[in-house]
């Protein structure tokens, strides 16, 4: 229904608190008079009509957003047309790729930045541009803080890249061609040339990393219109949906539907299963978090069991073989739901900002691959999700086991009447730098026998949690053939990344967890099976080593740095702001005046 066949809106609109207050029309003027240098009129201020933001992502510091700067317009058209008033302002940049030390850090600085605008600014309901990684969860996470109508409007990922007539994976392609460079396979010119192969298009990864799967993610919670998160950034349907999400966007206004309506425990139970399918990014798991706690929801690490049986269906790199091009044209994310949906593994009468279910939004939405999105009872992978680990290295901790190799399988977790629990001596790195410097130093005595441990990479150590745990071999094993070692760490890895780490684990190094107590040389054991990971070391050595004090970690550099540390939780804990989790529902009561 379109918003000017709407009578009156559900409730007020908040904008007329600025532009049409009886009782301080000398404030109503202030708020009204600047507007005026740039064209906009009076009348439409004052019309009644919603004043529609549009969060713009989009920037030439985040090139996986920029073309956000292309479809605004889109969605102003789709906005002006359903009777709104469009208003685009800038987010705080998030670019994965480039932002140092980590882009993680200023996840929770964007989140700030806009709970502010939507609170402070008249605005009435929101358009959310999203892309790369923390630009989807940054957004969700404010919207839920301020709880104005909000509807998610995705970039979509690049073309599919190709080098030398292969697929060129986005990040995969990297991590590949590292391992390629380290064995001399290739030279410094071909590394260059096939990362730069794929990046052929605007958009974000066209592989299943971060951005993708916290994309889909957004689908999945019923905040974008259904197929949104697929459409690659240069297709048409991609400026198509940009004008529909303009039009729902003012329908939702006039209806007041808020996140808090859509955002529920069953809608992330169902994200959590959906990852799964999808052969997801490590990272949903702190973004999940992040995401839920900000609105409320209750999701426990046990939750993460509800993943954890499912089967991976969608056959995109890194688990699989394809990229994002193939993906849409198989059906994309509602082709996986409407899989899943069938075999009863979700819930399907969760809401969604269509105003319909999610049943209802992908009903009849088969997959047109099945080589690309497979059925459920034939699926690429059994029991594909995150398991969930604890221990007296930490109490939490996940590992993707969908990127568990055969070779990797073979060598670690199929001994005879010991399958999936294998031990092994730990090499201890404090930090990237120290990883690069020292691992091909023979005296390490590293062989595929050997965990890589890397602390002082978690939300206080680095500071900001970095994507550095997916270390792989010295260049001795590499080639040997030894491809991947087990990894565990305190910060994440690359959702492009198809090492098996054991991430995230906390509490941090940096926090006292039990990897800061861990020494080179000690046997650490994994059961799988148990959901266990142990430094096989006495208690008394162990206290000991306390006494020692915790390793070492970079001192603040930013005021944002000693501000972040401050405040931060870990990453079982999704990595918030713990202080800022108390707000929610903030634009339920105006602003004060400012004059």
């Amino acid at each position: 229904m379109a918003a000017d066949t709407i009578a009156q809106p559900a409730r007020r609109f908040r904008s007329r608190d600025w532009f049409d207050d009886p009782e301080r029309m000398d404030q109503a003027a202030l708020y009204l008079e600047r507007f005026m240098n740039y064209g906009i009129t009076p009348e439409e201020l004052r019309s009644g009509k919603p004043i529609i933001g549009i969060a713009q992502t989009g920037s030439d510091l985040v090139p996986c957003n920029r073309h956000h700067l292309e479809l605004a317009p889109r969605v102003r058209d789709g906005i002006r047309d359903a009777g709104g008033i469009p208003m685009e302002f800038p987010v705080h940049p998030l670019f994965e790729n480039c932002l140092r030390p980590t882009a993680a850090l200023e996840r929770n600085l964007a989140y700030l930045g806009l709970v502010e605008i939507l609170y402070g600014y008249p605005l009435d309901a929101v358009v959310l541009t999203t892309g790369c990684d923390k630009t989807t969860p940054s957004a969700i996470m404010a919207a839920s803080t301020v709880d104005i109508p909000a509807i998610v409007l995705s970039g979509g990922p690049m073309l599919d890249g190709y080098f030398e007539g292969e697929l060129a994976g986005s990040g995969m392609a990297i991590w590949k061609s590292r391992r390629r460079l380290a064995t001399g396979l290739i030279d410094e010119q071909q590394f260059f040339d096939t990362a730069l192969a794929s990046a052929p298009s605007a958009g974000h990864c066209n592989t299943m990393g971060t951005a993708s799967t916290m994309n889909a993610v957004a689908e999945v919670l019923g905040l974008s219109l259904p197929g949104c998160a697929a459409i690659p950034a240069p297709y048409r349907e991609r400026g198509q949906m940009a004008y529909d999400t303009g039009r729902r966007i003012v329908e939702m206004a006039y209806e007041d539907l808020r996140p808090s309506m859509v955002l529920t425990r069953e809608a992330f139970l169902n994200a959590i299963a959906a990852v799964t399918a999808l052969g997801g990014s490590t990272n949903a798991q702190p973004h999940l978090m992040a995401m839920a706690r900000h609105a409320g929801v209750e999701i426990e690490p046990a939750d993460w069991a509800y993943g954890y049986d499912m089967p991976l269906l969608v056959n995109m790199q890194p688990a699989g073989e394809y990229l994002g091009e193939r993906f849409h044209r198989a059906g994309g994310v509602p082709a996986v739901l409407n899989e899943l949906l069938q075999a009863g593994k979700l819930n399907g009468e969760v809401p969604t900002v269509t105003g319909r279910t999610l049943a209802e939004n992908v009903s009849g939405r088969e997959s047109r691959d099945r080589e690309m999105i497979a059925p459920y009872d034939a699926p690429l992978q059994e029991r594909a999700g995150f398991l969930v680990l604890s221990g007296s290295l930490f109490d939490f901790a996940i590992i993707k086991t969908s990127v568990i190799s055969e070779e990797f399988r073979q060598r670690y977790l199929s001994d005879s009447g010991h399958e999936n629990v294998f031990e092994a001596r730990a090499v201890v790195f404090d930090g990237s730098e120290d990883y690069h410097h020292r691992i091909n130093d023979p005296d390490l005595g590293i062989d595929e026998h050997t965990i890589l441990v890397m602390r002082g990479a978690g939300p206080l150590g680095w500071p900001g949690s970095a994507e550095v745990v997916n270390m792989q071999p010295p260049d001795a094993l590499l080639k040997r053939g030894i491809n991947t070692l087990p990894t565990i760490g305190d910060g994440r890895q690359s959702g492009t990344s198809d090492s098996p780490s054991i991430l995230h684990a906390a509490p941090e190094s940096a926090a006292g967890g039990g990897l800061a107590w861990l020494r080179t040389g000690d046997v650490i054991r994994i059961d799988l099976d148990a959901g266990r990971c142990d430094m096989l070391v006495p208690e008394e050595e162990i206290e000991r080593r306390k006494r020692e004090g915790l390793p070492a970690v970079p001192e603040s550099r930013t005021p944002w740095q000693e501000l972040y540390r401050a405040s931060v939780g870990q990453l079982d804990g999704g990595g918030v702001l713990e202080a800022a989790l108390k707000y929610r529902g903030v634009a339920s009561i105006t602003p004060r005046h400012n004059h």
